[in-house]
């Protein structure tokens, strides 16, 4: 998924002006599946410090790069099939960042009651600033509880928050500092330390375990001003949770999806990923998630998926040496 959205900016971004964050541990792996990519732009986080420490590394990469350009932050778990229409709003984010100093995201047009979703709050629209139609964004939403769902797409007006991000260094770096102060701090370190070692994996070892950890849209998007959106004119789905995954994949009569060798008797509505060389049987469920790895096996109820990475925190605290 990480070489397709590589791919998807074919025509508008370069491999070569591509930077990829990750865990230090899959960096190999990101290079190996991307071979087009500038190694030195591929850059390992010691430990994961959650969207803000990341897009604050971003900025700094990008700052010293080319100060003026703006830049993207797109999720390697989206699934979009009509590039070209992805590359249109794209180029129309960019040159809404590039004018003006706003903070830019793209709103995905809800087609169903999502509750694993937060929304955007679509507010006026800006004048001038792209050819495609851009608004203010009045309010975030966190993820809603059905009937909440239900409600903003009654009303319309609601878009889904697909966590796709576009600005200049400077504008979201002075985000961060206006509403982020703790964080900032540690991002100047960064930096410093960085300039002085000459060596950035030197200052992310140093630096980044020390970073505020926190979400973008916790630090920054909600409380920001100049934040704004454009719709999506393209399919979109977000697979960073299992549910989403199965729907790219056939079911059989009883609505049961395997990844994997799998098999399944009066079971319905479950899904199921097993290794090579293991085989998951299911007997007399209903819409259950399995997951099978090499150090771990995962099993929960369809409408828990949201809290898996609360469980995995649990497991690590639990269990040192999973962490």
């Amino acid at each position: 998924m990480l070489a397709q959205t590589v791919e998807r900016l074919s025509g508008l971004v370069p491999p070569e002006r591509v930077f990829v964050i990750t865990h230090v541990e899959q960096r190999d792996a990101v290079l190996e599946s991307c071979p087009n990519l500038l190694p030195e732009r591929v850059i390992g986080e010691p430990l994961g410090r959650d969207t803000a420490a990341a897009v604050g590394l971003a900025a700094l990469l990008v700052e010293r790069t080319d100060p003026g350009a703006a830049f993207a932050l797109l999720p390697a778990d989206h699934v979009i099939e009509d590039g070209e229409g992805f590359r249109k709003v794209l180029a129309g984010a960019f040159e809404a960042a590039e004018q003006n100093k706003f903070l830019v995201t793209i709103g995905i047009e809800p087609s169903f009651p999502s509750t694993g979703y937060g929304y955007l709050k679509q507010g006026t629209h800006v004048k001038g600033s792209t050819e495609l139609p851009i608004h203010q964004v009045e309010r975030f939403v966190e993820k809603p509880d059905l009937q909440h769902a239900e409600q903003y797409l009654k009303e319309g007006g609601y878009f889904w928050n697909a966590g796709m991000f576009v600005w200049r260094p400077e504008v979201i770096l002075d985000a961060i500092t206006l509403h982020a102060p703790e964080l900032s701090d540690g991002l100047r370190e960064l930096s410093t330390n960085w300039q002085e070692s000459g060596s950035v994996e030197q200052a992310m070892e140093e630096v980044y375990p020390s970073l505020q950890k926190i979400s973008i849209d916790f630090a920054v998007m909600e409380k920001a001003e100049d934040v704004v959106m454009l719709q999506s004119a393209f399919d979109w789905d977000d697979v960073g949770e299992w549910p989403a995954i199965a729907r790219h994949y056939p079911a059989d009569d009883s609505g049961n999806v395997f990844k994997g060798t799998g098999s399944a008797l009066e079971a319905t509505g479950n899904l199921s990923f097993a290794e090579p060389g293991h085989t998951i049987s299911l007997l007399g469920v209903k819409d259950l998630i399995v997951v099978q790895s090499a150090d771990a096996t995962l099993v929960c109820h369809k409408d828990y998926a949201q809290q898996v990475k609360v469980l995995a925190q649990k497991a690590c605290k639990d269990n040192p040496h999973l962490a």
